[in-house]
C-alpha cells in the first residue's frame, strides 16, 4: 500500500474488505517493527501512515457495527 486511503473511499468498502485490508496493515507494521529493530527501516514516516491507517479503518469499522445495531433496534422496535 504506497498511500493512505481517504475515509469516504473506505466507508464505500465492506466489513470483509475492511478486514482483509486491517490485516494486511497490521503485517505491514509488524515487519516495519522488525526493520526499525534492526536498524533496516528507510521509511520511517511510513510507521507513522501505518498506524493511522490501522486507527482509521477500526473506527470506520465500529461506525458500521454501531449504525447496524442501531437500525436493528429500531427495527425490532418497530415491529
Amino acid at each position: 500500500m504506497a498511500k493512505a486511503t481517504k475515509p469516504a473511499d473506505l466507508r464505500a468498502k465492506t466489513a470483509d474488505e475492511l478486514n482483509a485490508l486491517l490485516l494486511e496493515l497490521k503485517r505491514e507494521q509488524l515487519n516495519l517493527r522488525f526493520q526499525q529493530a534492526t536498524g533496516q527501516n528507510e521509511g520511517q514516516s511510513r510507521i507513522r501512515v501505518v498506524r493511522r491507517e490501522i486507527a482509521r479503518i477500526k473506527t470506520i469499522d465500529a461506525q458500521n457495527t454501531k449504525k447496524t445495531a442501531a437500525g436493528a433496534k429500531t427495527s425490532a422496535a418497530i415491529s
